[in-house]
């Protein structure tokens, strides 16, 4: 995501809370935080991709190998 999507949010966002928005303006809004929040999900993810715990019996396992739902 560049710095030109996340300049429009927050345009967008100023506008909303000035002068309110256009319903076309609102449907842009809504495109461009699903877009942002995808972007910040897959960050975490691949942050949580690189991370590892120290199991009870001292193995270093992968963190989503640890926390598995079961």
């Amino acid at each position: 995501m560049g710095n030109e999507t996340l300049k429009r949010i927050n345009e967008l966002a100023k506008k909303k809370r000035e002068e309110g928005l256009t319903p076309k303006e609102q449907e842009e809004q809504k495109e461009l935080y699903k877009i942002y929040l995808g972007s910040i999900r897959s960050q975490f993810e691949s942050t949580l991709d690189n991370v590892s715990v120290k199991a009870d019996d001292s193995k270093v396992i992968p963190f989503k190998e640890a926390y598995r739902k079961k």
